[in-house]
């Protein structure tokens, strides 16, 4: 397989996160309707796809423009004892200060190099984060504050009935929901690995564009989830030396029996299919529980470092559509844990 990341600019609030196992599902969509995506078309892909997957997509992270390391991961699901080892303070009160400060360091620093070396790696929390990704001169307000990447904050909406169009009964009937918003500079980085038999990069951008243009997730009819594709670019396979576990770049279903142990926080995806078949008898899918991104997984053996994808494909979670699969797989960084 080959290695890509595609950078993205946000243009709009999202009101689905932008995580592998989505992006895979929406990129789905797009092939669905433009065969020219895959060669072959679509379905035969999906029958191949628990033993070939075609494209493993990774959740998005935050691009450090003009700096090395180059992208901003989510720091590993280790113990705190194990990232950040040493003196925790000359007494009880400074040592807890240490802890709290430690825990709010949500974000590793990595280059575009692969392998990540934990006891040196840079850890940082998210004030310092925009403050590297900043553009000095930028005059962006966007009432989201300077000392975060991204924010959360309630949308208001109201319920229309079309018959009629009244908003129900009484005055109105509102309703609010929760969108994240980027910083006006922030861009966001996306891994993508995908086997030259089935696609190539230039034909990925493509349904990108398509994807930036009418929205991803969840209410892209109202204008959310909006992106601009800025470009991509080609790396190098991570080639493990001294590795001896795999972070993961995106929510996970890790193979039975090949890993000794695994340090991940559980993220329980309640899937919905999109497009037509939302109006269908029974649109939710079944729920899967995964390993979120930002999992550390120690393999058995190494043998597990000969492919640049961990995982497995997810079936059976669809009674509307019974061939439906989702990304278990997801694209890894290895780890050395010791040096």
């Amino acid at each position: 397989m080959k290695l890509y990341t595609l950078t993205i600019k946000p243009l709009s609030g999202f009101g689905t996160a932008l995580k592998g196992d989505s992006i895979f599902g929406q990129f789905c969509w797009q092939a669905a309707y433009d065969s020219a995506l895959l060669d072959g078309g679509l379905e035969p892909w999906v029958e191949k796809y628990p033993q070939q997957p075609f494209a493993i997509f990774s959740s998005a992270y935050p691009t450090l423009p003009g700096e090395t390391p180059k992208f901003a991961l989510k720091r590993p699901d280790l113990p705190l004892s194990l990232l950040f080892p040493g003196t925790p303070g000359k007494n009880k009160r400074e040592g807890a200060l240490q802890r709290k400060e430690n825990m709010n360091k949500r974000w590793m620093l990595v280059s575009e190099h692969g392998e990540i070396a934990l006891h040196s790696v840079e850890f940082v929390n998210s004030e310092e984060l925009i403050t590297r990704i900043i553009q000095h001169d930028s005059a962006h307000t966007c009432g989201i504050e300077t000392n975060h990447f991204a924010r959360s904050l309630i949308q208001s909406h109201n319920t229309i009935n079309r018959l009629t169009s009244t908003t129900g009964k009484g005055m109105f009937a509102p309703f609010a929901e929760m969108n994240t918003f980027y910083h006006p500079d922030v861009t966001l980085t996306i891994f993508v690995l995908l086997d030259p038999e089935a696609t190539d990069i230039v034909r990925i951008c493509r349904a990108f564009t398509t994807m930036g243009r009418w929205g991803f997730g969840k209410n892209a009819s109202t204008g959310c989830g909006r992106f601009q594709l800025v470009g991509h670019h080609e790396l190098s396979l991570p080639s493990p030396k001294a590795a001896c576990a795999c972070y993961t770049l995106a929510p996970a279903v890790p193979e039975k029996g090949t890993f000794k142990d695994l340090f991940f926080t559980p993220f329980v995806r309640f899937g919905k299919h999109g497009d037509v078949l939302v109006r269908s008898r029974n649109p939710f899918k079944s729920p899967v529980v995964m390993a979120d991104e930002g999992a550390v997984f120690i393999p058995k053996s190494r043998n597990i470092f000969e492919k640049p994808y961990i995982g497995r494909a997810i079936g059976g979670i669809s009674k509307s559509m019974p061939q439906t699969i989702a990304q278990g797989y997801t694209g890894y960084l290895p780890i050395d844990m010791e040096s």
